[in-house]
C-alpha cells in the first residue's frame, strides 16, 4: 500500500491535479501550487456552482449559496458607491460568528478591499486600537461591539461610515443593516476588479498577550495556499481510503461544518473560506454550547468541526455522549492551543476510529497549518504535528541562526507562499520576526529522522531549572493523564538556588481530589525527575485563557506571584 507522502509525491507531480512548481513570489523562489485560484474573489466567484445548497445555518436563519451570491454583490456595489470604499481601503469587522460576518467579509475579497477582524473579546479601547492603527474607513459592528467602542468613535477619524448588525438601539450616524439590506440592488453583479495573488487581503491582529498586537498582513495567495493544502489534505484521505478498499460514493452528500473557531482567528478564517470552497453547509453558534452543538450535529449532519482543546475536552467528556447518534461525523481536529495527546486517545477510543482527527501546527503568520497531521500517523504519532506541507519549507535553527542537525531541540523557521508578508504599520516588529521570508515562529521544535515535526513549546516560555530546559508542553501532557485533572498550566518561578522552578496550576476535576505529592509522584513515574513540579497549585475557577484557547500565562504568573503562594 502507498504510504501518505506517496501519495503527496503523485498528487504535487508535474502534470497532476496538484502541482507543484517553484515560483518567485516577493522576490523569493519557493514552492507553490501551479492552479488552484488565485484571489478569494475567484473562490467567492466557484460558489456559483452551488446556488441551490444551503449555505449559512444559524439557529432557525438559513442563506442558500444563490442567496448568498446575490447579498454580496448587492453589498459590494452599495459598500463602492454609497460609502465609497475602494480596493486597499480597510474594513474592520467586529461581532459574533453572525451571518452577517460571512456576508460583510465575502463582500471586502470581491472588491479587493481588506478586511481587519476585530478579536470580540476586545475591550472598547482594544477594539479602537486595531481600528485606528489600520486606518479603517468602515465599521461593520454588532451590538455588543459598537456599544464598548461608542465613546471611542470620535476619535478614529479614518472611519467614514458605521453599520450596525443586529442592533435593538439606534445610534447618531449610524448604518442600520436592515436599512442596508432594503437599499440593495438584487440584481447587481460583481464590481469590476482586478485582484492580483499578491495583493493584501486580511489584517489579523495576533492575541497580544505579550503586547500591543501586531496586524499580520495576509494576500490572497497566503489564504488561497491555505486553502490548496487543505485541499491536498482531502485528495490524500480520498487516495488512501480507496487503497484500503473503502468504495467512496459516486456523489458524496454535502459536507456540513461546525464552526466553533471564531472568524477573528486565523483558524475560523480558514474554516469559513476552506467551507465556502467546498460547497459546505456552514452552521454556527451565538457561544459554544456543548449540549447545543451535539443537538446540531444531529439535526444537520454535520461531518466535521474544529475545536480547540479546551472544548474538545467538554465534547468528549459531555454526559450521554455515546447514546447519542454522531454518525455523520467524520472529521474532528483540534488546534489554537497545545493539543495534549490524552484527546487524541480518547477520540480514538471513544469512537473506535470512525472519526478521523487532525492536528496541525501553524499561526496567524503562517496563514494556518502548515505542518499537518491526520489519521494514518495520528494515533501512531499523537506527541508530533505531523509533516510539512510539500509547499512550506522549514528549518530548526540555534539562538544563532545556524540550522541544527535531526533531532536536536532549536526555533522552528518557516518559510513559504502561506507565510504572510510582514506586519501592518510595524517596521520594527517585521524585521524581527521576518529574514529573507524566513518566519521566526518564537517557538521550540524539533525534526525526527522520519520527517515528523514535534513542537515542545514557545521559546520565551521554557522553565531553565538548574541550567536543564523544561519544555512545558511535555510537563502539561503527562498532569492532564491524571484523571483528576481538568486543566492545567505549568510556568517558571524564581528559585535563588536553581534560577527558576516548575510550578503547575491545577484546576481538579469536578467531583475527585487529589493531593500536591500525588501528582508530583504521578509525574516523577513518568518524565525526569529533574522535570517534576516542585510546587503544585489548586484552584477551582477556570484558568485564564484566551478566544482561542492558549492559556494566559504571564497573568497566571503575576496573580501567583503577587498572592502568597509557594514560590
Amino acid at each position: 500500500m502507498r504510504t501518505r507522502q506517496d501519495i503527496i509525491a503523485e498528487l504535487t507531480a508535474p502534470g497532476a491535479a496538484l502541482e507543484v512548481v517553484r515560483e518567485q513570489v516577493r522576490g523569493i523562489p519557493m514552492p507553490v501550487y501551479a492552479g488552484g485560484p488565485s484571489s478569494l474573489r475567484a473562490v467567492f466567484e466557484s460558489t456559483r456552482q452551488f446556488d441551490d445548497r444551503d449555505f449559512l445555518v444559524y439557529g432557525d436563519e438559513r442563506w442558500t449559496y444563490g442567496h448568498h451570491y446575490r447579498l454580496v454583490c448587492g453589498l459590494a456595489h452599495h459598500f463602492q458607491q454609497s460609502f465609497g470604499l475602494r480596493k486597499g481601503d480597510r474594513v474592520a469587522i467586529g461581532m459574533r460568528n453572525y451571518p452577517e460576518w460571512v456576508m460583510t467579509f465575502w463582500a471586502c475579497q470581491v472588491l479587493g478591499a481588506i478586511a481587519v477582524p476585530l478579536n470580540a473579546w476586545w475591550t472598547g479601547s482594544e477594539l479602537a486600537y486595531a481600528v485606528r492603527d489600520s486606518a479603517a474607513t468602515l465599521l461593520v459592528l454588532d451590538d455588543e461591539r459598537l456599544e464598548r467602542i461608542a465613546g471611542e468613535l470620535a476619535g478614529l477619524p479614518s472611519v467614514e461610515h458605521t453599520v450596525s448588525v443586529r442592533t435593538a438601539a439606534a445610534y447618531d450616524g449610524v448604518h442600520r443593516w436592515e436599512d442596508v439590506l432594503a437599499s440593495l440592488d438584487r440584481q447587481a453583479e460583481l464590481p469590476t476588479v482586478d485582484i492580483a495573488p499578491d495583493d493584501d487581503a486580511t489584517i489579523l491582529y495576533t492575541s497580544g498577550t505579550t503586547g500591543a498586537p501586531k496586524g499580520a498582513v495576509g494576500s490572497h495567495r497566503n489564504h488561497c495556499t491555505n486553502l490548496m493544502n487543505t485541499m491536498l489534505l482531502g485528495a490524500v484521505a480520498v487516495e488512501r481510503a480507496a487503497d484500503s478498499g473503502v468504495t467512496l460514493p459516486e456523489t458524496p452528500p454535502q459536507p456540513c461544518a461546525l464552526q466553533t473557531f471564531p472568524f477573528f482567528h486565523i483558524g475560523g478564517l480558514s474554516g469559513l473560506y476552506v467551507s465556502t470552497a467546498f460547497g459546505s453547509r456552514l452552521v454556527t453558534q451565538y457561544k459554544w454550547d456543548t449540549a447545543e452543538a451535539i443537538d446540531i450535529i444531529e439535526r444537520e449532519g454535520v461531518t466535521s468541526m474544529s475545536l480547540v482543546p479546551t472544548l474538545l475536552r467538554r465534547f468528549l467528556e459531555f454526559p450521554g455522549l455515546s447514546e447519542r447518534d454522531l454518525s455523520t461525523l467524520t472529521a474532528v481536529a483540534s488546534g489554537g492551543a497545545a493539543v495534549p495527546p490524552d484527546l487524541i486517545t480518547r477520540i480514538e477510543s471513544d469512537f473506535a476510529q470512525r472519526v478521523s482527527p487532525a492536528n496541525g501546527y501553524g499561526l496567524t503568520e503562517t496563514t494556518s497549518a502548515v505542518v499537518m497531521n491526520s489519521a494514518d500517523q495520528y494515533f501512531d504519532h499523537p506527541d508530533s504535528i505531523g509533516r510539512p506541507v510539500p509547499v512550506c519549507e522549514l528549518r530548526i535553527v540555534e539562538p544563532g541562526g545556524g540550522d541544527l542537525p535531526t533531532g536536536q531541540i532549536g526555533e522552528l523557521l518557516v518559510r513559504g507562499p502561506n507565510v504572510v508578508r510582514g506586519y501592518w504599520n510595524n517596521p520594527v516588529a517585521t524585521e524581527a520576526a521576518f529574514t529573507d521570508g524566513w518566519f521566526h515562529s518564537g517557538d521550540l521544535g524539533r525534526v525526527d529522522e522520519d520527517g515528523l515535526v514535534y513542537v515542545l513549546d514557545r521559546l520565551k516560555d521554557v522553565v531553565i531549572r538548574g541550567g536543564e530546559n523544561i519544555y512545558c508542553a511535555e510537563v502539561e501532557a503527562v498532569l492532564f493523564e491524571h484523571p483528576a485533572v481538568y486543566d492545567v498550566a505549568l510556568i517558571g518561578v524564581p528559585d535563588v538556588a536553581m534560577g527558576e522552578q516548575p510550578l503547575a496550576i491545577v484546576q481538579v476535576r469536578p467531583g475527585t481530589t487529589v493531593t500536591e505529592d500525588e501528582l508530583r509522584a504521578f509525574v516523577g513515574q513518568r518524565i525526569a525527575r529533574f522535570k517534576v513540579p516542585e510546587h503544585v497549585v489548586f484552584r477551582d475557577d477556570a484558568l485564564p485563557r484566551t478566544a482561542t484557547g492558549k492559556l494566559l500565562k504571564r497573568q497566571l504568573r503575576d496573580e501567583l506571584l503577587a498572592s502568597s503562594a509557594p514560590a
